[in-house]
């Protein structure tokens, strides 16, 4: 076959998969080992410097999705997100980051990088101009999250990356919550790609995984800080993920079409104030979500009015389940203001518009009308609570 024009789902089945040359077994075969030979091999394999069989394997499939020349596989999104970023900027460098970010992202940046002497800036909005006057002379990284969490507020891929080649800067993405389903970034001339392989990347809510795609310059400037900071993955895990993300597009163009339609349903709903989804045409930045994904998420947040129990809303779900993370099979749902962006402060939260009614819904693939139904009776559960 040639790689190069498989498709989406072909290459989640069939990329990066270790060939069971002893048995030949239909999938690949799970090495354990965390000791390995040094003399008379081409590879000196060990764990901690990411080239086990199955992590190298699992990374040419991630490479592929993203349209990189290779990948790393690290233990969490925030080991990826963090690892990368310590790798391309030194003490007196500054980075420039949209406003709106994943509460673990805003809080190491802001607990972390004064320690390392890094400056950063945050962008107020998601205008080229916005980005631009916080550009500086000793700026080395723009940093973007597009859908942003937990707003969904879209990023244009292709200006970002023309300011960051202007100005000679690198750009990074944290596209976890598009997937390279949705959206390759690398198409517009993003250099990094990042993502919690937690999420959709793994989709069945049980392995924790972070994953960076990038050119074959960038992964080794990464890969020197990595292999010291320590943040690889065990191969039971890679194993693992490496057959999760044989189904990921399946899935993920289902959880499309189901957020599609709870969005379009929720925006009706006369205790609902705001919906917050790309694939809506009210949403602000909905011609650049439909210029550069292929798909809008499973993803979606929406305001209850804060006159109604939102604690009782989730308490009185019965189906969906409120839980701490996103992206998987099931239908799952929490509070930003006491989870993802927990860490901030009140006024930080206030400056991302996150209030204490905003849930962030991660649509499943369950039947679209029992999540409506499930939904909705939670909805009239919080309506006899007022009375």
């Amino acid at each position: 076959m040639n790689s190069k024009n498989l498709g989406l789902n072909t290459i989640c089945t069939h990329v990066g998969e270790v060939e069971d040359k002893q048995f030949k077994g239909a999938i690949s075969p799970l090495y354990m080992s965390s000791s390995y030979a040094f003399e008379d091999v081409e590879v000196k394999r060990y764990p901690r410097y990411f080239n086990t069989p199955n992590q190298q394997a699992l990374c040419k499939k991630i490479a592929m999705l993203e349209k990189s020349e290779n990948a790393l596989i690290f233990g969490s999104g925030m080991a990826a997100v963090s690892t990368t970023m310590l790798a391309l900027l030194h003490k007196g460098d500054h980075v420039v980051l949209p406003q709106t970010l994943y509460g673990g992202t805003y809080n190491f940046v802001v607990e972390e990088f004064h320690k390392f002497g890094i400056e950063y800036s945050f962008a107020e909005g998601f205008s080229e101009a916005d980005f631009a006057e916080k550009i500086q002379s000793n700026t080395k990284v723009i940093f973007v999250e597009t859908p942003s969490n937990p707003l969904m507020r879209i990023t244009d891929l292709e200006m970002i990356a023309r300011l960051a080649k202007n100005h000679g800067l690198v750009s990074m993405i944290d596209n976890t919550f598009a997937t390279p389903i949705n959206q390759t970034p690398a198409d517009y001339g993003i250099d990094i790609m990042i993502h919690s392989a937690t999420k959709y990347m793994g989709g069945h809510s049980d392995i924790c995984a972070g994953a960076v795609a990038a050119s074959e310059e960038h992964i080794k400037t990464i890969w020197n800080l990595a292999k010291n900071l320590g943040g690889s993955l065990s191969d039971y895990a890679v194993w693992l993920l490496e057959r999760s993300m044989k189904t990921m597009a399946i899935r993920v163009k289902a959880q499309n079409k189901n957020a599609k339609k709870v969005a379009k349903w929720l925006e009706k709903h006369a205790l609902v104030n705001k919906v917050y989804y790309p694939g809506l045409k009210t949403h602000p930045e909905y011609a650049i979500a439909k210029k550069q994904m292929r798909g809008y998420t499973g993803m979606l947040s929406f305001e209850i009015n804060e006159s109604y129990d939102v604690q009782g809303f989730l308490r009185s779900l019965q189906m969906i389940k409120p839980s701490m993370s996103l992206a998987g099979v099931e239908s799952t749902i929490l509070s930003p203001a006491k989870t993802s962006h927990g860490l901030l402060s009140p006024e930080d939260r206030i400056k991302q518009n996150i209030s204490d009614g905003l849930l962030r819904l991660s649509v499943g693939i369950e039947d679209i009308e029992d999540i409506k139904a499930d939904l909705e009776q939670a909805f009239k559960a919080i309506l006899k609570l007022k009375k």
